[in-house]
């Protein structure tokens, strides 16, 4: 496919190449689908007026034991063959050819296709080209329906890549899709093999379709009765339209893909699937949208983004709730939806408590349906080495995982490529991705490679941070430089008389604030000087200074007069996890596990320090790395000697050479 670049080169850019190559590959596999059945689809076309009866019949004759039979058909006669018999009239041949197609089959529009053709025409390539394609084997036989994924994501890549696009956005790598795939399917394997299986597969991010082949393949391995329904949604016109040319070509409803920005509109809004997986674009902000996605927000209840917002500069938390949302409800026998979502890592941390994304994570663990993360190796993706993890989500988890959430290292257990590509230098191998949906099930057997994995109370995420507070102690001396900070201060410049006010203390120093205040107030009417209790707190803020040796200041009104005032330049947080000393993983905990954290790690330390309880809050992070951290102490000091001994030698040695 790559190689008829060879023969745009010249009138066309690279980054015009996609334009071109990408429709004549469909053109092409439905051509190589359809030539078997060509007869028959003549016969049905010519018997049947309307679309639906020919979409029955052609579907009930052209099935197979491998095929469910075409929903597509063509009413032009001509092939990519047939057309390039009439050269002169070639254009005109491949638009009746594509204007043919069945309504159903309206990609050629997104790819502008007619227009293709044409300029194609004008610029004296459109006979190589389709010569080029009519001679390439895309029969399913010779090509499957996963190596088709394959092949256009593929292509995408390089044309992204050569138009300095984000290639990423577009295309998964086939290892992290597998072992996706594997880890959601992995606790319903046995009810998969059961005869008269029906499932839904949804991806709201699908791209060319790449997730919903693999799934569908790997579905009918289980079972190749199985019957499944696939699912879309895309924002991209062109990779929209493989999508749905991909879905008829095996036997799916080209109306289950649709087009749209799926962070601003569900285009099914109305369903709930069983499997749902996504690879939503890494670091994309939703501003564009912020309007629409605040809007759903704001109107709570069961909206997708009522739980919370994260910050404007990454979507990945949004396409979080958006995956969580649509698993089928759980029913009476107990089966939920599972989904499994590709993510980068500031979903798992970013954000204190309070914030949007604690308070989403909040709502996945608080209602279980975080199953499994995994984290897997750098240098996975084309367009990004960051760290990257699958997040395994299910509202029906078996009674042995109920409020537990699994964490596996698989960081380790990637291996190179002989040749990268984009920014992919690793891939996960079929032996591993084995050993990590073992790992996951918990039969990991001691012939499998090592994976680490841990299990955890979902509430081992949680976390209440407490502020501690301590209390203001401040001296007061209305020196020369004191006075001048007044004088600059706008709210108290304008006060006329103040300066010679304060002139008159002298170099007396005060250690407690009421006393200064009471001075303050003498000077202030010798001077006929009035202040507001603005200005007042204004001047203790600009001539007080901490001092240890000063006496605590206490609340002068309010209902909290008498207290001790807390100094917001001390103030402090802690973040004290809920499961602290063995205390029970429950909010009823709180007051009881939050006071002994505080008696034993900050009391001993700031023994005059107290909690504002009132200012406490609630977080959730899942610190992955943390919990797999292994302590390495350094090497011994004699063989860090020894080697700087050895350094100095190597360099002394090389000036005496220089000197020489």
């Amino acid at each position: 496919m790559w190689s008829v670049a060879d023969t745009l080169r010249g009138p066309y850019s690279e980054a015009e190449y996609g334009s071109v190559i990408l429709p004549f590959t469909v053109l092409r596999r439905l051509e190589c689908v359809m030539n078997p059945h060509r007869e028959v689809m003549s016969e049905v076309v010519s018997s049947y007026e309307g679309e639906q009866q020919r979409r029955t019949h052609l579907k009930i004759r052209t099935r197979s034991a491998d095929n469910a039979g075409l929903s597509f058909w063509t009413t032009s006669d001509y092939t990519l063959k047939k057309a390039l018999q009439d050269p002169d009239n070639l254009a005109e041949n491949l638009i009746d050819y594509v204007g043919g197609f069945s309504s159903n089959l309206d990609v050629f529009k997104s790819f502008d296709f007619e227009n293709v053709i044409r300029t194609l025409d004008n610029r004296d390539r459109l006979s190589q080209v389709t010569r080029h394609f009519e001679g390439i084997d895309l029969s399913p036989a010779a090509v499957s329906n996963a190596d088709m994924g394959d092949l256009f994501e593929n292509l995408i890549y390089r044309f992204a890549e050569s138009a300095n696009e984000g290639a990423g956005q577009f295309y998964t790598p086939r290892d992290v899709v597998r072992l996706l795939v594997d880890l959601v399917y992995a606790d319903d394997a046995d009810a998969l093999r059961g005869r008269g299986t029906v499932r839904s597969i949804y991806d709201p991010t699908v791209g060319t379709g790449g997730m919903l082949s693999v799934a569908d393949e790997h579905l009918r391995s289980f079972s190749p009765d199985a019957s499944t329904a696939l699912f879309g949604q895309e924002i991209n016109k062109r990779t929209y339209a493989i999508c749905k040319a991909d879905l008829l070509i095996t036997g799916q409803d080209p109306s289950n893909v649709r087009q749209g920005d799926t962070l601003v509109v569900d285009r099914f809004e109305d369903r709930q699937f069983d499997y749902v997986l996504s690879n939503p674009p890494f670091g994309t902000d939703w501003k564009a949208v912020e309007s629409d996605v605040k809007a759903e927000h704001a109107r709570g209840g069961q909206g997708r983004f009522a739980p919370g917002l994260p910050a404007v500069g990454d979507a990945a938390m949004l396409f979080l709730l958006h995956v969580a949302s649509k698993m089928r409800d759980v029913d009476e026998t107990g089966r939920g939806g599972k989904a499994g979502i590709v993510l980068n890592g500031s979903p798992l941390f970013n954000g204190g408590a309070g914030s949007g994304p604690s308070e989403i994570r909040g709502h996945m663990l608080e209602n279980d349906l975080v199953e499994t993360i995994v984290a897997l190796p750098n240098d996975m993706f084309y367009n990004t080495g960051i760290a990257t993890y699958l997040w395994i989500l299910s509202n029906a988890k078996p009674a042995d995982r109920k409020d537990t959430v699994q964490l596996i290292d698989a960081t380790k257990l990637g291996t190179k490529l002989r040749k990268s590509i984009g920014s992919k230098k690793i891939e996960v191998p079929d032996a591993h991705r084995d050993a990590i949906v073992r790992a996951f099930t918990g039969t990991l057997s001691d012939d499998d490679v090592e994976v680490p994995t841990k299990m955890f109370h979902k509430r081992d995420f949680a976390y209440w941070t407490v502020t501690v507070e301590r209390p203001l102690q401040l001296r007061f001396q209305c020196t020369p430089e004191a006075i001048s900070a007044v004088a600059e201060q706008k709210t108290l410049a304008k006060v006329d008389g103040l300066n010679e006010a304060l002139e008159a203390f002298g170099d007396e120093v005060y250690l407690n604030r009421e006393k200064f205040d009471k001075e303050l107030d003498r000077h202030l009417g010798d001077h006929g000087v009035r202040l507001t209790s603005a200005q007042r707190k204004k001047l203790w803020q600009t001539i007080g200074v901490h001092d240890e040796t000063a006496d605590f200041c206490r609340v002068q009104t309010g209902k909290n007069k008498g207290d001790l005032e807390p100094d917001p330049a001390l103030r402090d947080t802690e973040n004290v996890p809920f499961g602290w000393g063995g205390h029970p993983k429950t909010h009823g905990a709180f007051q009881e596990t939050v006071q002994a954290y505080f008696d034993l790690e900050v009391k001993p330390h700031v023994a005059d320090a107290w909690i504002d309880w009132d200012k406490t809050k609630t977080g959730y992070e899942i610190p992955f790395t943390r919990h797999f951290y292994t302590y390495e102490p350094p090497r011994p000091l004699e063989e860090i000697d020894a080697d700087l001994e050895r350094v100095v030698d190597e360099i002394m040695g090389l000036l005496r050479k220089v000197e020489a």
